[in-house]
């Protein structure tokens, strides 16, 4: 999962050596965590957060076969 959010935003930022996926795993919950420039946030984030939207439905449709609950945070 987490080469699949490097494979998405890679490709939208201008500095794609910044993306960083951090993982944080409970009991029934994977939380990854996206950090990119601080230059590059607002193409990630997308107006009015479609983007953002739009990766997140990616990953959730991806990780559904998982008996866990997926969630993806994007952090400064």
């Amino acid at each position: 999962m987490k080469e699949l959010i490097e494979t998405i935003v890679k490709p939208l930022v201008d500095f794609p050596e910044d993306v960083l996926v951090n993982v944080e795993e409970e009991d029934n919950r994977i939380t990854y965590k996206l950090s990119v420039n601080k230059t590059d946030m607002g193409k990630v984030i997308g107006k009015q957060g479609r983007v953002a939207k739009a990766i997140r439905t990616v990953v959730y449709a991806a990780g559904s076969s998982q008996q866990k609950k997926i969630f993806l945070e994007i952090v400064e």
